[in-house]
């Protein structure tokens, strides 16, 4: 009877035009312990990491599906508990039984180690940690720390990014796990040498210096340390090449089509790679799927706004240093505007600016850059100490939109998770 109630309530706030996590709320009041409840298929697969959980976990869905298996995951990145329980209820019987062949789920980092030895998870895919929202999450150590515990006794795929050592650091506190590596190689994007990296320098094994071959991006590349073994690790899923020009890239030999020009998206790419083929699933169904992917609502979304307008999402100093970089590949003058807000879903802490390379927007090409969102003054500030003159502020998001309306130049936009979903529904109502 608890589960049709929690069905019902799903139902009713569907037909009303209402997602959210409400139906999982109550059913974990009813019920403590309902997670326990459910009988999974044969493949349950988990993704988590600061960067790129959504964009993965979507596409694993997708190529499943393209290759023919019934599949369910939190598409929408409903990503706590509470969200994984409501999609867990809406897609089974009254008996718990999953009607799927597949469950994909997204979940948050500090979330894994309340939900995982509650579910028989048989692919673990990690992406990667980066600082996020310290106020909620505290250091790397903490997040970690928390997902090494729940690996003691796990028995499934453990899927890793070799190129990021603390994620590789979690193979040492899985004794049991079949452990697979996913990495990238040197390119044109690479460098000897970051001013990014704010983590991933010492070993966690012995505390020396990690020497690094190369850096993608903040502390992602090729490391090791030349006390021991750490980093050296035999990568399985290997992207010896990519071509940037043509949008694809070379993995075990085999070419794929990119769905994003981006290193950060070819890392995506792997880990669903990586998941296909130690699920014995044929990757050509992935490879289709990357040719006719879109982000979700609001990342990298585009409208016209009077001319060209880009909409996408930030919430940390690495993902922001990414956003910025592709935008600055733009040669053309334009006017940016950043929403930064701090509610609880993006963190009340909002020093993480500080440590983001906002001088990237800065040159001849950006013509003003335009602040709004409940701590707008706070990024105004931010970025008059990097000596920017032509800032606007905005209280009013609709305000600043309407600025970039009425300016002539490509317009970008990016915004904070509470302000993202507003501001697409903003844009929305004044584009053509």
């Amino acid at each position: 009877m608890k589960l049709l109630l929690i069905k019902l309530i799903h139902y009713l706030l569907v037909k009303m035009g209402r997602g959210g996590s409400l139906p999982g709320t109550i059913a974990l009041k009813l019920d403590h312990h309902i997670l326990t409840r459910f009988k999974f298929p044969d493949k349950v697969i988990v993704v988590t990491g600061t960067n790129g959980k959504t964009t993965t976990s979507n596409l694993i869905v997708e190529s499943f599906a393209k290759a023919g298996y019934k599949v369910i995951g939190n598409r929408k990145g409903d990503n706590l508990k509470e969200g994984i329980v409501t999609l867990l209820c809406a897609n089974s019987s009254l008996s718990y039984e999953i009607k799927a062949d597949v469950v994909v789920l997204e979940i948050d980092e500090l979330t894994v180690a309340r939900v995982f030895k509650d579910l028989p998870v048989t692919t673990f895919i990690v992406n990667n940690f980066f600082r996020d929202q310290l106020d909620r999450a505290g250091e790397m150590e903490t997040i970690v720390r928390r997902i090494e515990s729940v690996l003691d006794d796990y028995q499934g795929h453990l899927i890793l990014n070799a190129d990021d050592p603390n994620v590789v650091r979690l193979s040492g506190s899985a004794p049991f796990a079949k452990i697979h590596y996913f990495g990238v190689a040197e390119n044109e994007v690479s460098k000897k040498t970051s001013n990014e990296a704010s983590e991933g320098k010492f070993c966690p094994r012995c505390g020396a210096p990690l020497v690094y071959d190369y850096y993608q991006y903040s502390h992602i590349g090729r490391f090791h340390c030349e006390n021991d073994d750490f980093g050296k690790n035999e990568v399985e899923c290997w992207v010896n090449e990519i071509d940037y020009e043509h949008e694809t890239f070379t993995m075990n030999g085999q070419v794929f089509h990119s769905f994003q020009n981006a290193i950060y998206a070819i890392y995506n790419c792997a880990a669903v790679l990586c998941c296909m083929k130690v699920n014995g699933v044929l990757l050509d169904a992935a490879n289709e799927v990357f040719q006719t992917f879109t982000m979700n609502k609001g990342r990298n979304e585009t409208f016209d706004l009077n001319g060209f307008c880009l909409l996408n999402l930030v919430k940390n100093p690495t993902g922001a240093n990414e956003v910025m970089k592709a935008i600055m590949k733009n040669q053309k003058d334009k006017n940016i505007m950043i929403i930064l807000n701090d509610h609880d879903q993006d963190g009340k802490d909002v020093s993480w600016i500080w440590d983001a390379h906002f001088d990237l927007l800065i040159d001849e090409h950006t013509k003003r850059i335009l602040c709004s969102g409940t701590r707008a003054y706070d990024m105004a500030l931010r970025l008059k100490y990097e000596g920017y003159e032509q800032l606007e502020v905005y209280e009013k998001v609709e305000d600043g939109i309407l600025r970039l309306k009425e300016l002539k130049e490509d317009a970008y936009v990016i915004a904070t998770y509470t302000a993202l979903h507003s501001t697409r529904s903003i844009i929305r109502r004044h584009a053509s």
